[in-house]
């Protein structure tokens, strides 16, 4: 439904329906407009690349889970003073805290400077039906955090209690909605609006409030950050860098169980490629511990790859594997594929390169009671499919067992396909062909990121693979870049073949890094 509101405001001219018969206009719109609204996503299909249509398409499927707005609803929406018939009238007019303008610039955060009284309406409420009477106003009653929504009467009178409202909700008491109002009118409540005198401090904002009162006006403000255990980690921007501590400290006292807050710097510090991380508040404590689809993971996140964002992805592949396969982990990190896996009776080989990871990988594996499951492999990635997975695939490839190869290193991966090249060209093919099955990861900035990742593929594997294999959508990783899963059959002409590939071949980095990616969306 929300898909059709925002499809209806670009379709109708406001010119067009004047206050007068603004009414009669919006009825047909309420069916009208709604089925042109399908004819219109036909032309967009034709004028947009297909880019902005799988982008438009993850906007619309979000917007189809809000379907509770009816029709009704919509009228609401459409009209508003301004413009009666079709702006969208705003839910929140001023703003419920307005900061002290002296804490704009602030770098040493002082919380008392963000005190200050408010004055916020009323109703008063008989204790008799209070709790009734709250949970009806549930849309309209204050919701701040440590601030109570119910308070002692100014009078204070035993029988009656005040319920704080949200004055950008509540004006007056045609404000109320028919449902609230109807309520009111069942518990025997006066609409009439009393007035209360609240102290909002430091403890009552949020992270976003205090921050945007902070830094400078029009500058971009960010609360964002990744939680990995007890450490927020957070992508600051350059301009936000004279205020790092401060919001460091704002994002550990917001969000409890924050105990570290680290900011990711561009300094390269090691062999291994990892990326320096500054401790912007609280304890310099980098042993994560973890818990992702039921696992339990322990690792030094500053010197391991680890991102929280995989979770479902993680979860997708191990769903594919059944107890008895076989599964070939080439760049393993700390056993995010491996070890659920190994939990469901699959036999695993894991590898990588990181000798962090690989000590983590070992430590994951005794915690989780895998370890007999899971034999761990400290090599280059080319080196692990060249030397165990070639040792290991002819005889799996003679049982009945799923095989599958797991390549999750999306800046290279799609490069080291060419290993298979060849690699069994001495053998003789099995009579029963059990061929492996590939799930190789790739960043794409490509208009046609799905087209331009079997493409790179079939050119590494020295085969064509397309309409012999199927894409999946990972995540999108920084504006106009995705990452994506190809998954395929590893044909039997690469891996019997002759031509094994004799050029240089692309050298694994050291280990797969942290990105300096974009969070979009705190916990």
């Amino acid at each position: 439904m929300l898909s059709h509101v925002l499809l209806i405001s670009v379709a109708f001219d406001t010119s067009e329906i004047t206050p007068c018969n603004h009414n009669a206009s919006l009825c047909s719109l309420d069916q009208s407009a709604l089925d042109g609204s399908r004819r219109l996503m036909t032309q967009f299909k034709h004028a947009c690349n297909r880019r902005m249509l799988r982008f438009l398409g993850r906007i619309f499927v979000s917007a189809q889970t809000q379907r509770s707005l009816n029709p009704a609803a919509v009228h609401r929406c459409f009209c508003s003073a301004a413009y009666p018939c079709l702006a969208v009238k705003p839910i929140m007019e001023p703003k419920l805290y307005r900061p002290p303008p002296e804490v704009r610039g602030m770098t040493a955060l002082d919380k008392d400077a963000f005190t200050q009284t408010i004055t916020v309406p009323a109703l008063r409420v008989p204790i008799g039906v209070l709790n009734k009477v709250v949970k009806s106003l549930k849309k309209s009653s204050i919701q701040r955090p440590g601030v109570p929504r119910v308070v002692q009467d100014k009078e204070q009178s035993s029988d009656f209690r005040l319920v704080l409202l949200d004055p950008r909700r509540v004006s007056a008491p045609s404000s109320f909605s028919e449902t609230e109002a109807e309520a009111l009118r069942s518990f025997s409540v006066s609409e009439e609006l009393h007035y209360y005198e609240l102290k909002l401090t430091y403890d009552n904002l949020k992270s976003e409030e205090v921050l945007e009162a902070v830094l400078p006006q029009g500058q971009d403000v960010t609360s964002a950050f990744s939680r990995v255990g007890h450490i927020a980690h957070m992508n600051l921007r350059d301009h936000q860098l004279q205020y790092k501590n401060l919001i460091g400290q704002v994002i550990m006292d917001k969000n409890p169980g924050v105990t570290c807050v680290v900011n990711k710097t561009n300094i390269i510090d090691s062999t291994y490629r990892n990326f320096k991380m500054e401790v912007l508040a609280g304890e310099e404590n980098m042993v994560a511990k973890v818990k992702e689809n039921g696992v339990t993971y322990e690792f030094d996140f500053s010197r391991v790859y680890w991102n929280p964002r995989l979770s479902t992805e993680h979860q997708r592949v191990v769903q594919l594997v059944k107890r008895g396969d076989t599964v070939f982990d080439v760049f393993a990190g700390v056993g995010p594929f491996a070890i659920p896996a190994a939990r469901l009776g699959a036999s695993i080989l894991a590898n990588d390169l990181n000798p962090e990871s690989y000590r983590w990988l070992q430590h994951n594996c005794k915690l989780n009671k895998v370890e007999s499951k899971v034999r761990a492999f400290n090599l280059d990635g080319r080196a692990f499919i060249r030397g165990p997975l070639k040792q290991e695939l002819p005889a799996l490839m003679r049982g009945t067992s799923a095989v599958h190869v797991v390549m999750n290193l999306p800046a290279l991966a799609l490069d080291f396909l060419d290993a298979f090249r060849g690699l069994l060209h001495h053998q003789e093919p099995p009579c029963d062909e059990n061929l492996p099955t590939v799930h190789c990861y790739g960043f794409s900035k490509d208009d046609d990121p799905d087209t331009d990742v079997v493409e790179r593929a079939s050119r590494s594997l020295g085969f064509p693979l397309k309409n012999r294999c199927s894409v999946h959508f990972v995540r999108n990783v920084a504006p106009n870049k995705d990452m994506m899963c190809v998954r395929f059959t590893l044909p039997k002409d690469v891996l019997f073949g002759s031509d094994a590939e004799e050029s240089e071949p692309i050298e694994e980095p050291a280990s797969k890094r942290q990105k300096c990616e974009e969070t979009t969306n705190a916990t």
